[in-house]
């Protein structure tokens, strides 16, 4: 958020995140996911734009939430080790003017992320740096995950968990940023 020059505040959402364990639209359950976040904080601010994502892991119409525990972080990373997936970062764009929601802009970019073949060992390991329990699949790529990602098709800030580019150009279709501005 910072490369937008812009004064912001981070306000965790506190909606009930329970996700299918199959999906046939998993674009339309992160925008729903993604909005939900927004509309929750939305009572909080009167006049403000309200950003909020939600990402999702999809391997052959199964979505990857946060493991739970060891177990859970295993067997999600044997099951994308050496496959590709996609990475879906819904955003929801709400702006508030006067206490009331004036418009909703939804979006949800996807990208295609390859793991490397994985050994037993290797997923060990990675379970071992405490990153898996807080993220999406069980993996962030912008840490030690890298190391198991073999190629990114897409936008790599999209597997991060906020797709830059796509902001960029929402929040410009919006008239409320724009370069140099």
């Amino acid at each position: 958020m910072r490369l937008f020059g812009k004064p912001f505040e981070v306000h965790p959402a506190q909606i009930e995140e329970s996700l299918p364990a199959f999906t046939a639209r998993p674009a339309l359950l992160g925008k729903r996911l993604a909005r939900a976040k927004a509309e929750a904080v939305a009572p909080c601010y009167s006049d403000a734009l309200i950003i909020a994502a939600d990402t999702l892991v999809v391997v052959e119409g199964r979505v990857l939430g946060k493991p739970a525990d060891e177990r859970e972080a295993f067997e999600m990373l044997r099951l994308l080790a050496g496959r590709t997936h996609t990475v879906i970062t819904a955003l929801c764009l709400l702006l508030r003017q006067n206490g009331r929601t004036t418009q909703v802009v939804l979006d949800a970019p996807r990208s295609r992320v390859t793991f490397r073949p994985l050994s037993d060992e290797w997923i060990r390991w990675y379970i071992a740096t405490g990153e898996p329990f807080d993220k999406a699949g069980a993996y962030g790529i912008q840490e030690y995950g890298a190391l198991l990602i073999e190629k990114v098709q897409g936008c790599y800030f999209n597997v991060v968990g906020l797709p830059v580019a796509t902001l960029a150009r929402r929040l410009e279709e919006l008239g409320v940023w724009k370069p140099n501005q």
